[in-house]
C-alpha cells in the first residue's frame, strides 16, 4: 500500500483529496491544524495541531511519520486575504506569504527524511500566482505568496531530482469551497480527481511543470 500526506485536509480540496486517495487503496494521512467532523468521519490517520509556519510542530509530525515512509505529499494548506491597493493591509500580506509560501517549503525541509525515493511532491498553486495570466490586478498578498510558491517549486524540481522525487505545481481551477464563498466552476469531487490525475502522470522529466487539474500547462 502506498503512503500519502495531506497537508490541510479538514475541509474543501484537501479534504476530497484525502477522501478520494483514500477510496483508491491509499493510506491517507490528513495532516490539519484543526480537525473536522468531516474529517473524523473519513476512514484515515488524522495528524491534527499541525501549523506549517511552524517549526516544532512540523518536527513532531516528521517524528509521528517516521523515516522513509512517504510515497506523495501534497501541500494543500492555504489562506486568503482580499487585499487591494486603497485597503493595503501589509499584516494580511505577510500572512499570506508564511502560510502559501513559506509554509510549504518549511514542510518539505522538516519532511524529506520521511520522503521515500521515488516520490512525488504537489504543491498546491494557483492561476492566480501566474504573472503572465495576471488580467485583472488586485489580490496582492495571495498573487505574491503562490508567485513565490512556484518559484519555491521549481526550485525544488531542481533540487529533490537527485533523491528521486519530482515535484508539481498544480491549480485545481476555479473550485467551489468555503475560501471562494463557495463560487465558483468546478466542484471539489472534479477539482480532486484532475489533481490527482496529474500527480498520477507526473515524473521526474515533466518535474517543475505548472499545471492546471485539466491537463493545461499554465504560464508563469
Amino acid at each position: 500500500m502506498k503512503n500519502a500526506v495531506i497537508i490541510g485536509a479538514n475541509r474543501g480540496i484537501g479534504l476530497e483529496l484525502t477522501r478520494q486517495l483514500a477510496d483508491n487503496g491509499w493510506r491517507a494521512r490528513a495532516v490539519c491544524r484543526q480537525s473536522s467532523t468531516k474529517l473524523q468521519a473519513l476512514d484515515v490517520e488524522v495528524v491534527d495541531g499541525v501549523d506549517v509556519t511552524d517549526a516544532a510542530s512540523l518536527e513532531r509530525l516528521a517524528s509521528a511519520l517516521g523515516p522513509d515512509s512517504t510515497d506523495l505529499l501534497i501541500n494543500n494548506a492555504g489562506v486568503m486575504h482580499p487585499v487591494s491597493i486603497d485597503t493595503l493591509d501589509s499584516q494580511a500580506i505577510r500572512r499570506q506569504f508564511e502560510v502559501n509560501a513559506l509554509g510549504p517549503l518549511l514542510v518539505v525541509h522538516a519532511l524529506l527524511p520521511a520522503l521515500r525515493n521515488p516520490a512525488k511532491l504537489a504543491l498546491i498553486s494557483s492561476r492566480m500566482g501566474s504573472i503572465a495570466d495576471n488580467d485583472s490586478g488586485g489580490s496582492y498578498g495571495y498573487r505574491m505568496s503562490k508567485a513565490a510558491l512556484n518559484a519555491a517549486g521549481k526550485s525544488l524540481a531542481h533540487d529533490l531530482a537527485e533523491r528521486g522525487i519530482s515535484v508539481a505545481l498544480l491549480h485545481p481551477g476555479y473550485v467551489r469551497t468555503d475560501m471562494t464563498g463557495n463560487r465558483g466552476l468546478i466542484d471539489v469531487d472534479e477539482a480532486a480527481s484532475g489533481l490527482l490525475a496529474r500527480i498520477d502522470a507526473l515524473s521526474l522529466e515533466t518535474s517543475g511543470t505548472f499545471w492546471h487539474s485539466n491537463g493545461e500547462v499554465l504560464p508563469w
